[in-house]
C-alpha cells in the first residue's frame, strides 16, 4: 500500500492532466470504480531495452471521490469546455487543431488546410493498378 500511495502522490504531481482526463472519463462513463496500476521496468538492459515489467501495485477509487482528492471540480470542467466550444463557434468554417502547450496552461487553435491528416488512398490504389497492368 505504501508504494501505491507514494506512486499516486508522484502521479498527481507529474501528471495532473492525465489523472483529471481519466477521472472525468470515468465519471462521464458512469463507472463505479477507477483503477490505477503502477508498473516498473524489470531489469533494464544496457542497450536501453527492457526485458519486461513488474506490477508495483494497484489502487481503486470511486471516481467522484477521487475527483475531490485531486481538486477536480466538474462544474469548472464543464465551464472550460463551454469556453472552448464558444471560441470554436466563432471561427470561420475550416479545419483546426486544438493544441495544449506542454507544461503550460495554454491552449492554442491553429487553422490547417482541409486535407490535413487525410491519406490520399486513391493515388496509391491507381499506382498499384498501373503496376499490375504492366
Amino acid at each position: 500500500a505504501e508504494v501505491s500511495t507514494q506512486s499516486t502522490g508522484t502521479e498527481m504531481k507529474n501528471n495532473k492532466c492525465k489523472l483529471a482526463k481519466w477521472t472525468v472519463s470515468s465519471i462521464l462513463a458512469g463507472s463505479d470504480l477507477l483503477k490505477f496500476g503502477y508498473v516498473t521496468r524489470s531489469m533494464p538492459r544496457s542497450s536501453g531495452e527492457s526485458i519486461g515489467h513488474s506490477i508495483l501495485g494497484t489502487q481503486e477509487f470511486i471516481p467522484k471521490q477521487f475527483a475531490g482528492q485531486i481538486s477536480l471540480d466538474m462544474n469548472n470542467a464543464w465551464g472550460i469546455l463551454r469556453v472552448i466550444v464558444d471560441r470554436c463557434m466563432q471561427l470561420k468554417d475550416g479545419k483546426y487543431v486544438l493544441y495544449k502547450e506542454p507544461g503550460k496552461g495554454i491552449l492554442r487553435i491553429y487553422k490547417v488546410p482541409l486535407n490535413t491528416f487525410e491519406e490520399d488512398n486513391d493515388d496509391s490504389d491507381d499506382e498499384d493498378e498501373e503496376e499490375e497492368e504492366k
